[in-house]
């Protein structure tokens, strides 16, 4: 037996769900592994709004598979949920990436744009460690973004490399759907899977923050 199939069967015992140990991944042609299916069809018959996000989801993927950029899915998928107004949730440290974005975006759309540091409130309020040892920092504010953004009454919010845990806040708190362009990395050029792909840095992840 191999250790996927271990742990697929300590997976059910201990109850827990590993997907990412499965050799087959059969549900994609049909297999319910949690014999959940009829719950989740439920799911969606009784959920509406979260049904339309997915066939307008299901609908871009079918026609622009493999050739269209995430920029270009996102201007479809706004435009398949009737989206008119788009927000864009951006950090300053990508501030041209989300100038060049939104340009795009305000040839087919309305958009209103907000930076991380709205608001301006000093990060000594919530006594919040400082990047640089001198000087006054405004806090990166997720919460107010989200509530900004909600009062434009947004259709559809669009994250441009918020921090880790910074984009959670944002996700609980936004009225409008969201998604996301760029995932912040400040040492990969903003390209997480980086460190998936290269054996040495996944070698210093394992002997690091990752070791047993």
């Amino acid at each position: 037996m191999n250790e996927g199939r271990k742990r697929g069967k300590e997976t059910k015992e201990k109850n827990l769900t590993e997907c990412d140990l499965c050799d087959h991944f059969a549900c994609s042609q049909g297999k319910d592994c949690f014999e959940g299916s009829s719950g989740a069809i439920e799911g969606y018959e009784s959920d509406p709004s979260a049904l339309a996000i997915a066939r307008a989801a299901a609908n871009v993927e079918a026609d622009h598979y493999n050739r269209a950029t995430r920029v270009e899915e996102i201007a479809h998928f706004a435009r398949a949920i009737n989206a008119r107004h788009v927000g864009v949730a951006f950090c300053t440290g990508l501030k041209e990436e989300a100038r060049l974005f939104c340009e795009l975006m305000r040839r087919c759309f309305k958009v209103s744009s907000i930076c991380c540091k709205s608001c301006a409130v000093p990060k000594s309020t919530f006594s919040m460690p400082h990047v640089k040892p001198v000087g006054r920092e405004s806090m990166c504010n997720p919460k107010g973004q989200a509530k900004l953004l909600n009062d434009a009454k947004t259709d559809l919010n669009v994250l441009v490399g918020l921090c880790v845990g910074h984009d959670s806040i944002f996700f609980r708190d936004s009225a409008a759907p969201v998604t996301v362009l760029l995932a912040k990395d400040r040492v990969l050029a903003h390209n997480p899977a980086g460190a998936l792909y290269s054996p040495y840095i996944r070698r210093r992840l394992q002997e690091g923050i990752f070791a047993d």
